[in-house]
């Protein structure tokens, strides 16, 4: 019983120490989305509120928040 719980915490630890390091990811800029753009001429629907439309065309993105969130905290 004891070799047994010896070999689960030595292989715990030599896979806690080989496990690879995930590299800090950059935020997120609007240049990294893709939005399918509509050509000249394309008919285009305009919809007021939020529906369903087969249209996939994107004419326009709103609310982009390119500003830091500041938080007062209590400490």
């Amino acid at each position: 019983m004891w070799s047994q719980l010896i070999m689960l915490v030595l292989s715990l630890v030599i896979s806690y120490v080989t496990a690879p390091r995930p590299k800090s990811a950059k935020p997120a800029s609007f240049s990294d989305f893709e939005f399918p753009q509509s050509t000249e001429g394309t008919a285009q629907i305009v919809v007021f509120g939020d529906v369903w439309i087969k249209d996939w065309f994107v004419t326009g993105v709103g609310n982009f928040r390119t500003q830091k969130i500041k938080t007062k905290s209590g400490k």
